[in-house]
Order: structure tokens, then C-alpha cells, then sequence
């Protein structure tokens, strides 16, 4: 699937981190993310990126994406519990999604499988769904963005050239640390 206008994304604030240091507030003053409060701001129907969904992002959700948008939280991951991401969504039709096994290269948890900052999963989300350029340009926010990129590339290209969740899930075992 060739590259088309941007999809909307959107970020569900917990305030739970150092406003300073927040890739999803830099996001939002970017105007490349919009802040959703608790009553909504994200469309009916949208992906939302959730850890502890039994469904992973494939390419199959990129028409999804590219109408009605991505929503992360951004919450602690010293605090991310299922029912942190359920309670904040809960009645809202939204498609949850995690993501395949990629490693953050953020300063804070630079190698950590599974704990990407806001700003990297919605990146890996984009490269996913087959909009690389516009992950490039939110993790060109940070000097470290393009490490992400080049941490991931192998996985990111497997789970992009897959086909539906099961091509993803194929993809991911080559890429799970064993044990």
C-alpha cells in the first residue's frame, strides 16, 4: 500500500509523567497528535493502541487507521495495568490493537521489549499500517528518533510486509528473545 494523507492520531493524557520529558505532549504542541480528554475527542471506531489486547496491529488495519485514526494512552508503565487501558475506553467502540515485538531506543528504556514511549508506538504503529513517512516525522521531534527506526528495522519491515495478524504474528517469533 503506497503512502496517502496523514492519519489522525490522537493521545489519551494520564498526566502521570514529566511534562518536560513527554513525548505525547510534544506531540500534541507539534500539532502532529491531538489530546483526547476523558469524554472522547477520538472518533468511534478508531485503533487504539493497547498492550494488553489480545489482537496485534497488522497491515489488514490500515483503511481503519487511515479513516478514523490511532489513539494511544499515555500512562506510566510503572502503573499500566489492563484496567487502565479498559477503564479509559470502556464504552467507546474503539479496535484494540498491541504491537509486535519491537525495543524502545528512548533514553529511558533504550533496549526494553515492550516499552515504547507514546511517541514510538505511534511511530511503529504508522510504519505498520504502511505510513513510514509520517513515523519519521514525529520521531524527527527527537534526536534519538531515528534510533528507533534503526533498532527496529528489521521487525518493523517483516511486520509491515505481512499481510494480516496471523503474517504478523509469524513475523514476531523471529524477533522474541527466547526464554
Amino acid at each position: 500500500m503506497g503512502e496517502e494523507g496523514l492519519i489522525p492520531l490522537f493521545v489519551l493524557h494520564a498526566g502521570e509523567c514529566d511534562r518536560g520529558k513527554c513525548t505525547a505532549l510534544k506531540l500534541a504542541r507539534a500539532g502532529m497528535a491531538r489530546l483526547a480528554g476523558r469524554g472522547g475527542g477520538f472518533p468511534p471506531g478508531c485503533i487504539s493502541l493497547d498492550p494488553f489486547s489480545n489482537a496485534l496491529l497488522s497491515p489488514a488495519d490500515a483503511p481503519r487507521a487511515g479513516r478514523k485514526g490511532i489513539v494511544a494512552l499515555d500512562c506510566s508503565w510503572d502503573r499500566a495495568q489492563a484496567r487502565r487501558f479498559t477503564g479509559r475506553l470502556r464504552g467507546r467502540r474503539v479496535e484494540p490493537r498491541a504491537l509486535p515485538y519491537l525495543l524502545a531506543a528512548n533514553p529511558v528504556k533504550f533496549g526494553q521489549p515492550f516499552t515504547l514511549s507514546t511517541l514510538e508506538a505511534l511511530a511503529a504503529a504508522l510504519c505498520i499500517v504502511g505510513r513510514r513517512r509520517q513515523a519519521e516525522s514525529l520521531l524527527g521531534l527527537y534526536t534519538w528518533g531515528a534510533r528507533f527506526l534503526e533498532v527496529n528495522r528489521e521487525p518493523l519491515e517483516s511486520y509491515a510486509a505481512a499481510q494480516d495478524e496471523p503474517g504478523v504474528r509469524r513475523a514476531q517469533v523471529e524477533y522474541v528473545a527466547p526464554g
